[in-house]
């Protein structure tokens, strides 16, 4: 029988498609990775993955074994969860998916006080786009996702943890920035950048675009909020900025500023999802309720 290291190795190839990267996903060598693949082929006696110098390919008998595969590890994953709920309250091994536009910032500060709060809490924490989220969590990839609402799925369950204000941000030369405050009439004309694709900041700035006359920025998008905040600096654009990353990076930029929308109510509501069949569910509770008391009201804080 395969082991279910070997299987976890070749669905981390099949998402991949990349022998080094699925290594890394894995937290083994590419050489590891791939020979335990081989010796999974051995061992089964058939051909799962084709292998060339440009890219990686699974046969039609290996996409069925990862479908397999994929249903082994997760009922692996809930039996360990089973077990280690017999111990209550927030403890073990907890896996927690979220953006990138909302890890670092929300952990900067939750972290310390979580692990204060909770030693025995083990928290392995990974960054995926929103999109994504939701499926690696049905696919028992994540035992937890937060991400922005509303989170879908047939078998997830969700509450809202906080709503976070998007606030316009421009640089310290632009037109706009002697304004304490602007309406949605002040952007009309003006070049709005956003994160790419996948983002819930993307579809937000095109509603605003839509809203405002602004022009959304399809050639100048940016891979995370640091370069957004860059490309604003050096005059390519405005862009609007999650409150968590405005508060924790840009209240002290002088090269920045951060301006209210006036006439429009700008927020992203950020909620917390478990599969409905997991067993922890009292200690996803009580986890989603501790970064609701980490989050101040409105997360207000402007310059």
């Amino acid at each position: 029988m395969p082991t279910l290291r070997q299987l976890e190795y070749l669905v981390a190839l099949a998402e991949t498609k990349h022998f080094r990267r699925a290594a890394e996903r894995v937290n083994t060598t590419q050489p590891t990775l791939s020979e335990q693949i081989k010796s999974l082929e051995e061992r089964l006696c058939v051909q799962l993955v084709e292998r060339s110098t440009a890219r990686v390919l699974l046969t039609p008998i290996g996409n069925e074994v990862v479908e397999i595969a994929r249903r082994m590890l997760k009922d692996a994953r809930e039996i360990r969860n089973l077990a280690a709920s017999d111990a209550k309250g927030l403890r073990g091994l907890l896996r927690l998916g979220l953006p990138p536009t909302i890890g670092p910032y929300l952990l900067q500060r939750a972290a310390p006080k979580l692990h204060r709060a909770y030693p025995a809490l083990r928290l392995y924490v990974r960054e995926d786009l929103p999109q994504v989220l939701p499926r690696l969590l049905e696919e028992g990839f994540h035992d937890v996702i937060i991400c922005p609402m509303p989170i879908k799925g047939a078998e997830i369950e969700s509450v809202v943890l906080f709503r976070e204000p998007l606030l316009l941000t421009v640089g310290s030369d632009h037109p706009l920035a002697g304004k304490k405050s602007v309406a949605l009439a002040d952007i009309e004309g003006q070049d709005v950048l956003t994160l790419g694709p996948g983002h819930q900041l993307h579809d937000a700035a095109i509603e605003l675009c839509k809203a405002s006359g602004a022009r959304l920025r399809y050639d100048f998008e940016g891979t995370s909020l640091d370069m957004l905040r860059e490309m604003v600096v050096m005059g390519l654009g405005i862009t609007f900025m999650p409150g968590l990353y405005a508060r924790s990076e840009l209240a002290q930029d002088k090269d920045v500023r951060l301006l209210e929308v006036r006439d429009r109510s700008l927020f992203r509501t950020l909620g917390m999802a478990w599969r409905k069949s997991a067993s922890r569910t009292a200690t996803f509770i009580e986890l989603a309720d501790f970064f609701k008391g980490m989050i101040e009201p409105g997360l207000e804080r402007r310059r």
